[in-house]
């Protein structure tokens, strides 16, 4: 028996809900909040633990692939293969920054979100 449960990974951002949409869209989740907190937001996703944003003051997003103000983290995103280009334009429409391409040798292509938290599209 597992001892403890995962709760929601949580991203440090400027704006909880304008990350949250951006993850809500990429993922077709649900954005759940409280009306009066400004301060978390969470995207619920079907079949897995949420994805929550907090406010934090003086963010400082990661300097990707620099170790100065290193990554710490990043979330990898499963994509069928044949969608593989259609989902880096619809990434790229939503305000993320490609980082890093494949170089058709590879099975993911690494971006930003619209504060800086790196994240790939991995080809399956």
């Amino acid at each position: 028996m597992a001892i403890v449960t995962l709760g929601p990974t949580v991203l440090d951002c400027p704006d909880p809900l304008a990350l949250a949409t951006f993850y809500a869209t990429l993922l077709d989740g649900k954005v759940d909040r409280d009306e009066d907190d400004n301060e978390w937001v969470e995207v619920q996703v079907a079949g897995g633990p949420p994805l929550a944003f907090q406010r934090s003051e003086g963010y400082r997003p990661p300097s990707w692939p620099s170790t100065e103000n290193g990554q710490q983290f990043h979330l990898d995103f499963s994509v069928p293969r044949d969608r593989w280009d259609e989902a880096e334009r619809q990434v790229l429409e939503l305000g993320a920054t490609k980082l890093e391409g494949d170089g058709g040798t590879r099975n993911w292509r690494v971006y930003a979100d619209p504060v800086g938290h790196p994240f790939c599209l991995c080809a399956h």
